[in-house]
């Protein structure tokens, strides 16, 4: 039988993307002693690895796919198939930001001002490669971690670090002067396995339920009764995907109505339909928007 071997990142992206996995139909059973994690579905092979390595791994075949960030194919420069952007974090779907921080009380105001200077990081590649391309000549240290305490304990002058809220940044006494770069996950392929027809169908299926899922985080399912009278007033003030499906209740005067929407805009929503006619209004979550 073939099998797809697919990578799934490792820390801050593991629960949020075994999550996303589940609500698009996959259930994959994590054992904190292995890196190879079942998945109901045997087409698939799981693979946990960090995502700083998944495109490596995927670039050289011992992966066919996986999901990791866009910074880490900057860093790595890594000669893989970008199949979709999948914009979701450990937070929601922001998209997270490699931002240039310096002491709250520092004199570096600007790229300029680096010059001479030392960063500490773990994006060094990119952030060597970023600087360069400004003339500007620094020293770049790769950070095992805890990268806000080099600049505190003096032993940088400036970090390169993501964030996706800025307030850890904020918490250890730094300010942010510049942002380098966006990032956002980015499900990958190797070039030789996405031109083999079967493994490319099936890293289609999960791009396809994957955005379907993280579609449907956003919205929510309405369903309600409405007076035959008063149809058009509630259908007016009622978005929807394209247009909301009617259909008449049983030997009466009244529809039922449902439709999918924005779930920012219900709690405005809801009371608009109730002065429109609506009435016995029911909300329930998705899981897939395809």
């Amino acid at each position: 039988m073939k099998t797809l071997k697919f990578g799934i990142p490792k820390g801050s992206l593991q629960k949020a993307t075994i999550n996303l996995f589940e609500k698009s139909g996959w259930k994959i059973n994590v054992n904190d002693r292995s890196y190879f994690p079942d998945i109901n579905d045997s087409e698939i092979e799981c693979a946990i690895c960090r995502a700083q390595e998944m495109s490596r791994y995927v670039e050289n075949g011992t992966l066919d796919a996986g999901l990791t960030g866009k910074d880490w194919i900057e860093e790595n420069q890594s000669d893989v198939v970008v199949v979709d952007n999948l914009v979701y974090s450990k937070v929601g779907q922001t998209p997270a930001r490699w931002v240039l921080a310096v002491p709250a009380g520092s004199d570096i105001v600007n790229l300029e001002d680096l010059e001479g200077k030392k960063i500490a990081t773990e994006l060094v590649n990119f952030t060597k490669r970023y600087f360069k391309e400004r003339n500007i000549r620094l020293d770049v240290e790769f950070s095992w971690g805890a990268t806000e305490a080099k600049v505190v304990s003096g032993l940088a002058d400036a970090i390169v670090e993501v964030t996706e809220t800025g307030s850890t940044i904020k918490a250890h006494g730094l300010k942010i002067i510049h942002e380098l770069m966006q990032t956002n996950t980015q499900l990958i392929a190797n070039k030789a396995s996405y031109k083999d027809q079967w493994k490319r169908t099936k890293i289609e299926q999960v791009v396809l339920l994957l955005k379907g899922a993280l579609r449907a985080e956003n919205m929510v399912g309405l369903k309600m009764n409405v007076p035959k009278e008063k149809m058009e007033g509630v259908t007016s003030i009622l978005p929807s995907l394209n247009a909301p499906t009617v259909s008449s209740l049983y030997k009466s005067e009244w529809v039922s109505v449902e439709t999918v929407v924005d779930a920012r805009v219900v709690r405005d929503l809801i009371p608009q339909l109730i002065f429109a006619g609506a009435e016995g209004i029911i909300e329930y979550p998705l899981n897939k928007v395809i």
